[in-house]
């Protein structure tokens, strides 16, 4: 039971993230930036490497974080 509950809580967030992203993406007057979609792309990444890697949603949002701060690294103009 507690590891049905923590997989399910897992892509819940996973799902949450994701439609939170598209949302944030598409608000814009016009097209994501090429940062922004290397942010974006970082994020779910990481977030399906972290689930994979520590599972759970701590190991997800951890991830995703990371994930977003390399993939806002390897866009940054310089």
């Amino acid at each position: 039971p507690m590891i049905k509950n923590t997989l399910k809580t897992g892509k819940v967030l996973v799902l949450a993230a994701a439609a939170a992203s598209t949302l944030a993406l598409t608000g814009c007057a016009h097209g994501p930036s090429h940062r922004q979609l290397g942010i974006g792309a970082g994020a779910v990444a990481g977030g399906v490497a972290g689930n994979v890697l520590f599972g759970g949603p701590v190991g997800t949002i951890g991830g995703a974080a990371a994930g977003a701060l390399v993939g806002n690294e390897l866009t940054r103009r310089r």
